[in-house]
């Protein structure tokens, strides 16, 4: 792979990240009526906006900047993996309370699982609960041996690669599926509303986000092998002192 600026794709992650908090926020406050048909109360109107927020700005910007922890931050190779441990719990929290929800309407539980978004939500934060809970059993461990945690390694990456992108998958399916449902059950609403515009431009944000992010991961310069010979180190290191 050819050597990309550090900088640049950090400054590129970021500008991203910043334009797809924006657009989210602009998409649920300044059109309200999405969020708030005529048979909802307003709290259910609250839960409707909280759920896209949590999802997106908790969920997904979250846990992309944790990816990004290793490039960004100065420091020990112990505080970067306890700062990314840290941000992907609160990822995983806002997660889990983003779909907690959906559970809070009057249709019920079972009637928000029909779509393959839903599906897929499901199956995204199980594995990134479960990517998150091994990963602290086996890089926070003390006693865990060194060899262990590296073959490891290639395993919590790839996993967290992949949840991050079934994450923003996720994302772009929930935005067609609510796209979808205004443009035919409200009849003024067009293809070339505005509304459709700035949801289509968050689907097309949110993809080149998740470009930059992965992008960074595997990078050659921050990808798993630089931190694994990190890791290396700092264990020998350990057990030589």
């Amino acid at each position: 792979m050819p050597s990309v600026c550090p900088s640049l794709i950090l400054f590129a992650a970021r500008l991203s990240g910043l334009a797809v908090a924006l657009l989210v926020l602009f998409w649920a406050l300044a059109f309200k009526s999405t969020f708030l048909p005529s048979s909802l109360s307003q709290q259910d109107f609250i839960y409707a906006v909280l759920h896209p927020l949590l999802m997106v700005i908790g969920f997904i910007l979250l846990s992309g900047e944790a990816i990004l922890v290793h490039r960004w931050l100065p420091g020990s190779m112990g505080l970067k993996k306890s700062v990314h441990l840290v941000l992907q719990g609160v990822a995983l929290a806002s997660g889990i309370f983003g779909i907690w929800t959906k559970f809070q309407v009057e249709d019920g539980i079972v009637a928000k699982f029909y779509s393959l978004h839903s599906w897929m939500g499901l199956i995204c934060i199980s594995i990134f609960g479960t990517q998150w809970l091994l990963g602290f059993l086996n890089f926070w461990h003390r006693r865990e041996a060194r060899m262990a945690r590296i073959k490891i390694l290639p395993w919590h990456v790839f996993l967290g690669l992949y949840t991050y992108a079934l994450a923003v998958a996720t994302a772009e399916t929930g935005l067609l599926e609510k796209l979808t449902f205004i443009q035919t059950k409200r009849n003024n609403v067009s293809n070339h509303s505005a509304e459709s515009m700035v949801v289509n431009s968050l689907g097309l944000v949110l993809a080149m986000l998740s470009g930059f992010v992965i992008l960074a991961a595997v990078s050659p310069r921050y990808g798993y092998h630089t931190l694994q010979s990190r890791i290396l180190y700092s264990d020998t290191r350990c057990l030589s002192s």
